[in-house]
């Protein structure tokens, strides 16, 4: 059974769609919002749930509570030990996950169509029914202490703490949904319970389906299953403040490293923002397209000051981080820096070439298929879609919106956006450098 499920997993990836199928919607009695997008070109099925439960919920002084809540939900249920649930899920292949960031919470499921009325059945059970085993609390409880301690020793994520902090502060987007330490120590059993009571709830809440099954099939085997979910989340998706913007700050924190990690962060768009896609193919062109793009070309190809060099924003219920960050040698850290200051300076004064947009959206373009070329690429796709309440013609719209980007459009979102003096600036690495 595994042998078959990976082997049709990997035709499924290898697999490139040319033309995006429609996204179906169907919602349950209980106010559960699903949408489907059929592939039958192997028999498999993926969903993604995603509810409004994200670390956002943390209470004050125990982050990580929403990361605790997921693990507990896939660990083991009222009915099933831990040894007994892993069991039960193996016998069928069936592939059970969880993932939290800031807005939501995540319950997933990936299954052969021969396995889909058991895998159904153990999603439910997870679901609904959790199990709430203490000793199992304390162990997946120090597992995630353990880990928050090794993550600790990453530059990267000390970084992220640190920007977070400075471009957050007290707002709920203000931690690491992972917590740290020290917050996860203080979490109690009652703290995850009150999380999943108050926002595991089928209102407000969208479940993604792709693979081999039609809608008539889908709803006859969740309404059995799902009935007895109800209610409505006591904050929705947008029921949450603008965090307050940030500038022209700076966050040194030493660690014992010979490179220094370089972050410059500010606030970005939010998921609805009706600039997105010129914001997103402004991005690309700056830090994310890769090899392709201006950063890498400035710092890396030209002067050889880093590996690596990238740029991302998180688009969320509000607004999230615009990220760029580096990572060199602590001597040239701020060569580094300043040469990215000058090359944001030099977008934001208009410097960008009819040609440069043109290569960044044929690149955006062309690579679109691979965002698209699996099961659970597209629930991922779509459960955002369904979470953030954006048009269900988003993805047959995709390719249009980035080609429609003109180059007045990227040229007033790069004064916007790249302005050096409205970023804030992390450092990470050797005491005493600056």
């Amino acid at each position: 059974m595994r042998r078959v499920f990976l082997l049709l997993a990997l035709l499924l990836i290898s697999h490139t769609a040319q033309a995006v199928p429609p996204i179906q919607e169907a919602r349950l009695d209980n106010g559960l919002r699903i949408l489907l997008m059929e592939a039958h070109q192997v028999p498999m099925v993926a969903m993604q749930l995603n509810v409004v439960a994200g670390s956002r919920f943390d209470p004050a002084g125990r982050e990580g509570t929403a990361m605790m809540l997921a693990s507990m939900l896939t660990d083991h249920t009222a009915k099933h030990r831990h040894e007994a649930w892993n069991r039960l899920l193996d016998q069928d292949a069936i592939k059970l996950g969880s993932d939290v960031d800031v807005d939501r919470l995540s319950l997933s499921l990936t299954v052969l169509r021969e396995a889909l009325e058991p895998g159904l059945d153990a999603f439910a059970e997870a679901l609904l029914r959790p199990g709430w085993n203490r000793s199992r609390f304390a162990s997946l409880q120090q597992d995630a202490i353990a880990a928050a301690r090794k993550a600790r020793e990453e530059p990267g994520v000390v970084a992220s703490e640190a920007s977070r902090a400075l471009l957050f502060g007290a707002h709920p987007y203000g931690h690491r949904a992972a917590g740290t330490p020290a917050s996860l120590q203080r979490i109690k059993l009652r703290d995850v319970q009150r999380v999943y009571d108050r926002q595991v709830r089928p209102r407000g809440a969208v479940l993604a389906v792709s693979g081999d099954i039609t809608m008539a099939e889908l709803l006859s085997l969740l309404r059995p299953r799902l009935q007895a979910w109800q209610g409505a989340p006591e904050k929705a998706i947008h029921a949450i403040a603008a965090p307050a913007p940030v500038a022209g700050k700076r966050k040194d924190v030493a660690m014992h490293t010979t490179q220094t990690l370089v972050q410059l962060v500010r606030l970005g768009p939010q998921r609805t923002a009706e600039d997105f896609f010129p914001v997103f193919v402004l991005n690309h062109m700056l830090g994310g397209g890769g090899f392709g793009s201006r950063l890498m070309e400035e710092v890396r190809e030209k002067r050889g000051l880093v590996y690596g060099v990238y740029s991302y924003f998180v688009p969320l219920a509000t607004h999230g981080p615009f990220v760029i960050t580096l990572q060199t040698r602590a001597d040239q850290a701020d060569e580094a820096a300043r040469v990215v200051r000058q090359t944001m300076q030099a977008m934001a004064d208009g410097h960008i070439s009819s040609r440069q947009l043109k290569a960044t959206k044929d690149n955006l373009v062309g690579s679109f298929a691979q965002r698209m070329d699996s099961n659970r690429e597209r629930v991922g796709l779509m459960s955002m879609i369904g979470l953030y309440g954006l048009p269900l013609d988003y993805l047959q719209q995709w390719r249009d919106r980035v080609q429609a980007v003109s180059l007045q459009d990227i040229k007033a979102e790069a004064a916007r956006w790249l302005k050096p003096a409205t970023w804030n600036e992390v450092r990470v690495g050797p005491a005493g450098r600056r």
